[in-house]
């Protein structure tokens, strides 16, 4: 169990703000966060200790850099929630997010920010001008506790809404529901029901398997390896292709693969650190095969923290792999494989791609996750794919290993 419901987070940039803080904690409700500039440090208070040690042990982990700086991670002085913050909390479900109804579809963020700033200072902001309504999230939850009780008495909001919405610190990503339903031995395509499990359920297994990831990876390849990305694949057949060895590797979503032919080796770079763990040790534990070659199976060169621009990027859907459809049948021929690795080639090197006639759709699979980042906006440039759907597809690497599959049917 954690020794605090604080993490401290040392060497943390001057300069940085609440939102740019926050936007790299996905671990559980927020009841305070206190950013220190002079002192290059912050402390995040959860409601609970198990949220808290997700955090801690996913940032140290993962390596947390923010702004290129490298975060100290450690713990803060456990304190309880004062009383008027628990009661809003187990009467109420009150968050740190307040939720403002039935508003002015002309308001501006300014407005609500002049509105709202004298109950404390403001993470975010985000309004839905069409619905008329906003989410303002603020630094603590004793601020929005105030704001429930204090802004409909106040003439210009005694007819909107004001209640207590979900902290955006507390959605499950997608990675981690992936990892929570590998962990806990879900079958294929049961992910889903991660969502609906008690919050603290989840937060245990993640920790869990974040501890058993860095033995692994600390166990293999020394202390210096912690947080690594990066799986090295050796001994390749000279025939093989990329395509077969995505065709093996599955657990987690891909970065980027990095094929030496003329090496017979490969560097397969894992979004998520527990993801390469978990693919390390299945591949020893069970062996690995491609073109009835047994495969030499090690750890990189240490791959560094995802730069952030990717994680936010995988946080909203991202993938390496591109969907196309809307093909209708009489264009079957004028958008065939050969146009598609065409047009798409201009944006980076190309893993697979699969023409799906019967579908109306196509996939086209990079062999670097930034390049179909680049192209989902780049190709909606190129009038000839104006009239089709474009969207990420699902990373065929991300399913579930074959030994789990086998077990669970």
């Amino acid at each position: 169990s954690a020794p605090s419901r604080t993490v401290y987070l040392g060497n943390v940039p001057p300069e940085i703000t609440p939102e740019e803080l926050l936007d790299h904690v996905r671990s559980g409700i927020i009841e305070s966060v206190r950013i220190l500039p002079s002192k290059m440090c912050a402390f995040i208070s959860f409601i609970d200790e198990s949220s808290a040690l997700l955090f801690h042990s996913d940032a140290i982990l993962k390596r947390l850099t923010i702004k290129n700086n490298d975060i100290r991670i450690g713990w803060g002085k456990s304190t309880p929630i004062t009383p008027a913050v628990l009661n809003a909390i187990q009467r109420d479900g009150a968050t740190r997010n307040v939720y403002l109804g039935l508003l002015p579809h002309d308001i501006t963020e300014n407005d609500l920010k002049n509105d709202l700033i004298k109950f404390g200072q403001i993470d975010t902001i985000k309004i839905l001008p069409d619905k008329g309504v906003a989410f303002v999230h603020f630094l603590s939850i004793l601020s929005a506790v105030r704001v429930v009780q204090q802004l409909p008495l106040e003439e210009k909001y005694v007819n909107r809404k004001v209640f207590y919405g979900k902290d955006r610190c507390a959605f499950i990503t997608k990675t981690q529901q992936h990892n929570a339903a590998q962990f806990l031995g879900l079958a294929p395509g049961m992910e889903h029901l991660v969502t609906a499990a008690d919050r603290d359920f989840i937060s245990n297994a993640l920790v869990q398997q974040s501890a058993a990831a860095a033995a692994i990876a600390t166990s293999a390849g020394g202390a210096n390896n912690l947080g690594n990305r990066t799986v090295y694949l050796g001994n390749l057949h000279p025939d093989s292709s990329i395509e077969e060895i995505c065709n093996v590797v599955r657990g987690g979503l891909l970065q980027n693969i990095r094929y030496l032919n003329e090496r017979h080796v490969c560097f397969i770079t894992f979004i998520d650190p527990i993801a390469a763990a978990q693919f390390f040790a299945m591949c020893h534990l069970h062996g690995l095969t491609i073109h009835n070659r047994r495969i030499k199976v090690g750890w990189g060169k240490h791959s560094g923290p995802l730069p952030n621009p990717i994680a936010l990027a995988v946080s909203s859907g991202a993938s390496r792999n591109i969907y196309i459809g809307n093909i209708e049948k009489d264009l079957e021929t004028v958008y065939s494989e050969a146009k598609l690795r065409k047009d798409f080639s201009k944006f980076g090197e190309i893993e697979q791609i699969n023409f799906l006639p019967e579908k109306k759709c196509a996939f086209v699979n990079f062999t670097n996750i930034a390049n179909a980042i680049k192209a989902i906006d780049g190709i909606k440039t190129n009038n000839d794919f104006k009239n089709f759907k474009i969207n990420y597809g699902k990373d065929r690497c991300g399913n579930m290993p074959r030994q789990f599959q086998i077990q669970n049917s």
